[in-house]
């Protein structure tokens, strides 16, 4: 089950496509003509939020859709609409696993750099876009801005002490985060919040995929290319820390809530990484490809 955010004819409708992702269905538009009587949620965030019922909903309309003869009518071309954010304004801080692959630690430092507990930090709500958006270049405030493709993870109840056993059952689904950083920020102010949350460079979409979808989310291929060449591309099984991990240890001492966005941190080969190094410059394409998910695609501008 891939759902998405879209805005159609001035209005942000939620939709369903599949794997290959050249169609849509305009859920609103199905719960309609069905004669559902439960409210619809305007937005996907809203829908995460009430919980398995939204899943199993979208489900049966899915399935009545393909019952009909007049079928096609629910059916809308990807390039007929204007995608958004999967959840355009997060109710918090996106979370932020840093230094999650070694290859990456090292490209970044050295072995001592190998984090033994898991580093966290945020991104401001302010910074996410969707696919296609631009990524403002910031030439007033950054010369050295970074790409960072990552596996995000979307929270579907709320949690706290969650046991890693347990971390599954608190999953709504998994999206693509673009972690763009302004490196010089980062490091002059000896903290990551300013450097990671310039408005516009959190790249998120162009779907949530459903859990029931990806059997083993520690599995999964990441690429990011830049202009149409590969950059990074690692697996998500070389994580230093598992999402049952990362999850287990952020709900500790914090209630993670629906709707909650964890990126799971990035492979080696950042901008920051190439002696010398290779910033993002107005005009760059960033693609972020993520196997059974899809590619998240922005320019800089």
């Amino acid at each position: 089950m891939h759902l998405l955010s879209m805005e159609l004819n001035g209005e942000v409708r939620i939709g369903l496509t599949d794997e290959a992702q050249l169609y849509i269905i305009d859920l609103k538009k199905v719960h309609e003509a069905k004669g559902e009587e439960s409210i619809w949620p305007s937005t996907l965030l809203e829908g995460i939020e009430i919980g398995e019922d939204f899943v199993h909903t979208v489900a049966n309309l899915r399935d009545w859709v393909f019952t009909q003869r007049n079928s096609k009518d629910y059916f809308i071309p990807m390039k007929e609409v204007r995608l958004l954010a999967p959840i355009q304004r997060p109710r918090k801080n996106i979370f932020c696993v840093g230094k999650n692959y070694r290859e990456h630690v090292l490209e970044m430092g050295t072995e001592e750099d190998i984090p033994e507990h898991i580093m966290i930090f945020t991104k401001a709500p302010t910074c996410v876009i969707g696919p296609d958006e631009n990524i403002p270049l910031h030439e007033e405030v950054t010369c050295q801005l970074d790409y960072e493709g990552e596996l995000a993870i979307v929270i579907g109840k709320a949690g706290k002490g969650i046991a890693k056993e347990d971390v599954m059952d608190y999953i709504f689904g998994y999206t693509i985060v673009n972690d763009v950083t302004a490196r010089d920020l980062q490091k002059r102010h000896k903290q990551f919040f300013l450097g990671k949350s310039l408005d516009g460079t959190c790249p998120m979409g162009p779907v949530i995929v459903h859990k029931s979808a990806i059997d083993d989310p520690q599995s999964l291929e990441v690429k990011t290319l830049v202009n149409g060449e590969v950059r990074q591309i690692a697996s998500t099984e070389q994580m230093i820390f598992t999402i049952p991990e990362i999850i287990a240890t952020i709900s500790k001492g914090m209630t993670l809530e629906p709707g909650d966005i964890i990126a799971t941190g990035t492979p080696a080969g950042v901008g920051k990484g190439f002696n010398p190094p290779r910033f993002l410059t107005g005009g760059d394409v960033v693609e972020v490809c993520l196997e059974k998910i899809g590619t998240l695609k922005n320019r800089v501008k």
